[in-house]
């Protein structure tokens, strides 16, 4: 018999207490990126591991403004957005080699946003054959690498490509 092991869905799966405040706020907020999975940080957005991924490599891109919904950010924060969303596809690209990607933001509790007060675009690499019976018959996924590893590997990629392009205060 083969075994699953993702032991960070437990806190999903049990409905725990959500953190206190924006975790898209609080977290870049601190200087603690490998604890909060932040992978990168840039000019007016940054790039975090989804906690709860539906892939190996899930990634949410974030502006750091606080507001819930595209439409309210002005014209350059949205394009330093969309700037870091392809350095988040490129490095992707660069370390996990999919065949291609869902790229997407949910605006809206009813759409599915499970933070509706902070948008946000999720990356979400794909390959071929990488859906299975696991999602079908017991609501599950399989991802095979854990977060702190894919987290590491991405944001030396992000600084190899890249460079330190955080906001300097």
């Amino acid at each position: 018999m083969d075994y699953i092991w993702a032991p960070w869905r437990i806190d999903y799966i049990l409905g725990k207490e959500k953190e206190p405040g924006c975790i898209f706020c609080v977290k870049p907020a601190s200087s603690e990126d490998e604890e909060n999975l932040i992978v990168h940080r840039a000019d007016g957005a940054y790039t975090i591991m989804n906690k709860f991924p539906y892939n190996n490599g899930h990634v949410l891109v974030v502006p750091y403004r606080h507001v819930s919904d595209i439409c309210l950010l002005t014209p350059e924060e949205n394009s330093l957005l969309v700037q870091e969303v392809t350095r988040s596809i490129e490095v992707l690209r660069k370390v996990m080699n999919p065949d291609g990607f869902n790229i997407g933001i949910n605006l809206g509790v009813v759409a599915g946003a499970g933070i509706a007060e902070h948008v946000h675009y999720h990356v979400v690499p794909r390959w071929n054959g990488d859906t299975n019976i696991m999602p079908v018959l017991a609501d599950i996924r399989v991802i095979p690498q854990h977060l702190r590893e894919t987290r590491q590997k991405l944001g030396e990629a992000f600084i190899r490509l890249f460079g330190d392009l955080s906001e300097k205060e």
